[in-house]
């Protein structure tokens, strides 16, 4: 019960400067608290026992509002948890209320017309990322011990990157993701493509264990409850990794801040006596790997979400240079995908995983940046395509800072997310651990050990 007292006091404290927890639930908290207490009384056991942890909005909680920040569908209120929700329940843990997020899951920021602008924690004229942003934003002010969001464009990893805690993006199908799913659509047991739930917290061992609530499939789909029995970590000594670092991308340019914290990653690597290389011809390609994302992703996007009629769309398209082959392009082409198109993208994904096999017989994890920029300033222009990213005082398209996170998704891969110091301005600077497929534990224990040689969350100031 002093768990879950002292987090709603710290909410009531401090959340109005920073707006991340939209949705409280503290009468049901405190009532889950008192259950709680009983249970260890009682000499119970359970993972997450009186643990007080945060939700995403976007997932179902039985009794509140689920809007993914849509105002048509802001009295939207599901009568179930969440498979997700439901296992942290049955985890012990209790639920202290849902964390904000951008309208429709769709940014790298988290505001919206029903809940408002989530903060920075580190600086409130900063995003804190999306579209995990609140849940990130609640971890680093001490609104709960842990959260759980979703990552289809590093929602999950950005956040964790912009304010300075831990996340983790499984393995493409390793968590099921039942009642994390619009307003307006049914909670089916359906794994949408390169999307997943996942778990973030403030340590890389909690993330390990609120991994291990999350993972398995849907009972529905097995018909009884069913754990995914994961292989242990390749490695338990930093010494016998062999890991390949990398900080450039062909199609944009890494700012100096995420640059620094990715070498002050590979130097503990080496400090602790680990096989770190720069360079690899195993590497899949990457800007085949940020173009076959941009399609995939936008193409799913659409399909969801229509904005244009598919007639302006084909004109915009027409218009197009054949020789531009720039992301943006590339955004545009998506939005009129064929079923055809799609296909010959996904066959092109296959080629992609295939060599990701080959590079993890090699290696045990790749090091790189998640986004090219530490958390930068509120940016709310509602044609997102207007927008740019500053990087080093040079401006690029806002949604190609998307080709790192893309690295990972795009082949259904895990990442880590970890913290990797401050940049000059003492914001926090993440990178990510990129795994073998469906051997999560290995980037998660690479995080732990890490966390021991270079530190890991910090308050903030």
């Amino acid at each position: 019960m002093e768990l879950t007292d002292e987090a709603i006091a710290r909410i009531e404290r401090d959340d109005k400067a920073v707006n991340a927890i939209c949705v409280p639930d503290f009468d049901r908290a405190r009532a889950a608290a008192h259950r709680a207490d009983q249970a260890r009384a009682r000499g119970e056991d359970r993972p997450l026992l009186g643990i007080p942890v945060t939700v995403k909005e976007s997932y179902n909680i039985a009794g509140l509002p689920t809007t993914w920040g849509m105002p048509p569908h802001r009295n939207h209120v599901p009568a179930e948890d969440a498979v997700q929700v439901s296992r942290l329940k049955a985890a012990g843990a209790v639920v202290l209320g849902k964390t904000n997020v951008p309208l429709g899951l769709q940014d790298i920021q988290s505001f919206n017309e029903i809940y408002g602008t989530t903060n920075n924690p580190w600086d409130h004229g900063r995003t804190s990322g999306g579209s995990s942003g609140g849940s990130a934003a609640a971890l680093a002010c001490g609104f709960g011990a842990l959260s759980i969001g979703s990552d289809l464009a590093g929602s999950l990893r950005t956040p964790a990157h912009f304010c300075g805690v831990y996340a983790h993006k499984p393995t493409l199908g390793l968590a099921a993701n039942r009642g994390m799913v619009p307003p307006s659509e049914p909670a089916l047991p359906v794994d949408p493509d390169l999307a997943v739930v996942g778990p973030m917290a403030r340590s890389a061992r909690d993330l390990a264990l609120l991994l291990d609530v999350m993972a398995g499939p849907d009972p529905l789909t097995f018909g009884v409850a069913h754990q995914l029995k994961l292989p242990p970590a390749r490695h338990e000594r930093l010494s016998d990794f062999r890991v390949l670092v990398l900080d450039e991308h062909p199609l944009i340019p890494t700012g100096a801040a995420v640059r620094e914290g990715v070498h002050r990653v590979a130097d503990a690597l080496v400090d602790g006596g680990a096989r770190v290389e720069r360079h690899s011809p195993l590497l899949p390609d990457l800007t085949e790997a940020a173009r076959l994302y941009t399609q995939l992703l936008i193409s799913g996007s659409v399909a969801r979400f229509p904005i244009e009629s598919p007639e302006q769309l084909r004109t915009r398209v027409a218009g197009l240079s054949a020789d531009d082959q720039s992301l943006d392009a590339t955004r545009l082409r998506a939005r009129v995908f064929s079923h055809h198109d799609w296909m010959a993208a996904n066959s092109r994904r296959e080629l992609h995983r295939h060599g990701w096999r080959q590079l993890f017989a090699e290696f045990d994890a790749v090091v790189c940046p998640i986004t090219p920029t530490p958390a930068f300033p509120h940016d709310h222009n509602p044609n997102p395509l207007e927008r740019r990213i500053d990087i080093d005082g040079v401006d690029y398209p806002y949604f190609d800072q998307l080709a790192w996170a893309g690295l990972a998704t795009m082949p259904g891969l895990p990442a880590t997310a970890i913290p990797a110091g401050r940049s000059p301005e003492g914001l926090p600077v993440g990178v990510q651990l990129i795994g073998p497929m469906f051997e999560d534990r290995t980037p998660l224990r690479l995080a732990e050990l890490l966390e021991q040689r270079i530190g890991g969350f910090r308050t903030p100031r």
